[in-house]
């Protein structure tokens, strides 16, 4: 089974490999899946309650919107107070991101202010809204919240609620870094959830004008705490080659109809990725599946006439997620490169809708993931109809430099390699260059 393999894989090979997201052995990670108290209460946790509701409630979603555009904008935060289910009910079911939009666009300037003051957590995570908002909205509740916790660690007596809010307060400290508030790139907050384990997506550069946009899907042990800020590190190497490719090759490169193309890369937390105790399970990828393909729907109808060229890279259980998202979904990518894949039910490349037939899938060596079909066909398998890509190191054969290799799995995103310089080349629409 899957569960053993991983398990096997962690304790083997992710020790030197790992380093580069912090993935260290397996009793490490025991560690950090148990520590909270035995017998211990449901952690305290400060902020938005996490919501639980019918995911495919979306209908009615739509139509609580509606409801609230008919407030005034002096009623809304008198509204939201004394409805906190409907709010829990719009984050755990959201509307489709096109309703959003058309519902966003219709409030006057007071409305929505008024909501972003009254309820920022719904603000800041539905896709459809604005960047710049939905940035400001979130970094208001990571504010608030980390300003709750260290009040709760200074003042109160109970030895686990002060250890509970430690913890929490750790996870929140690690977007906060990742932010980089003395970073020379734009960085946006684009959603976050400080609740449990967490969730965040970050964005180097800038959705709203980007020529081109990549998503980054990591998959099992990824967690806010642990591998944020190198999640993020990654996504900001792969900006910042994607746009050393883009000089190299001439402003006419890919699709970007401007003279001078840029590029936006979003390190996309946006789901649970599992553990040990659940990575054998589908129930994690269909959440990867729902929030991906919300975020990209927003993308797209907020660029509606100025879609950008959008690129998926995935990896691990998060290919299994994307993959789902571009058979389960209708709104299509540019791109999408694979590597670690236990797959998907997807038998081909023509079940995806992946414009073109962009699909690239690399594997490494040692890397018992791929090949496992774990999850239903193997997109390496030759009969799948993907296009391989070269991971294993040498010499660029366009700069002549000596390229690093990927081994075991979780290497992928490593500085200098091979498979960080076909990301780039496969997220600017230039795979006539990647190497085989």
């Amino acid at each position: 089974m899957l569960f053993d393999v991983a398990a096997i894989l962690t304790s083997v090979t992710l020790g030197p490999v790992a380093e580069a997201f912090g993935v260290h052995e397996v009793d490490t990670y025991a560690v950090v899946h148990t520590l909270s108290i035995p017998d211990a209460p449901p952690l305290p946790f400060i902020g938005p309650e996490p919501a639980a509701g019918d995911p495919t409630d979306q209908v009615q979603g739509t139509g609580q919107l509606q409801q609230l555009a008919l407030l005034p904008a002096r009623s809304i935060k008198g509204w939201v107070q004394a409805n906190p289910e409907v709010i829990a009910q719009l984050l755990a079911s959201p509307p489709p991101a096109h309703d959003v939009t058309v519902w966003w666009g219709a409030l006057d300037f007071n409305s929505k202010l008024s909501l972003r003051n009254a309820t920022p957590e719904l603000v800041g995570n539905l896709d459809g809204i604005p960047y710049s908002v939905r940035d400001l909205a979130n970094r208001t509740v990571l504010d608030t919240t980390m300003k709750a916790l260290e009040h709760t660690i200074a003042t109160e007596t109970g030895r686990t609620v002060i250890e509970n809010a430690k913890q929490q307060l750790h996870m929140l400290d690690a977007i906060d870094e990742a932010l980089g508030a003395e970073s020379a790139d734009d960085r946006t907050l684009l959603s976050l959830d400080v609740t449990g384990q967490g969730r965040a997506a970050i964005v180097v550069g800038d959705l709203r004008t980007a020529d081109y946009v990549s998503y980054l899907v990591p998959g099992m042990f990824f967690t806010i705490e642990n591998q944020m800020g190198d999640w993020v590190d990654a996504a900001a190497r792969l900006h910042d080659e994607e746009a050393s490719w883009l000089a190299l090759l001439g402003p006419g490169a890919g699709t970007g109809a401007s003279d001078a193309p840029t590029v936006a890369t979003v390190a996309w937390i946006g789901y649970h990725t599992p553990n040990l105790t659940n990575v054998g399970g589908i129930e994690n990828a269909y959440e990867g599946r729902d929030a991906l393909a919300s975020a990209i729907e927003g993308l797209q109808s907020l660029r509606s006439g100025d879609e950008p060229y959008v690129s998926v890279i995935a990896h691990s259980y998060g290919s299994t997620a994307a993959l789902m998202a571009l058979t389960d979904y209708d709104f299509q990518v540019d791109a999408l490169a694979l590597v670690g894949s236990p797959g998907s039910p997807a038998k081909s490349v023509a079940e995806l809708h992946v414009r073109d037939g962009n699909v690239f899938v690399g594997e490494a060596a040692w890397d018992p993931i791929p090949n496992s079909s774990y999850f239903g066909s193997d997109p390496g398998a030759q009969s799948y109809g993907a296009k391989p890509m070269a991971v294993s190191g040498g010499t660029d054969p366009l700069t002549k430099l000596q390229l690093g290799a990927s081994l075991g799995h979780n290497e992928y995103f490593a500085p200098g390699s091979e498979s960080m310089r076909n990301f780039a080349l496969i997220a600017i629409g230039q795979g006539q260059y990647v190497t085989h």
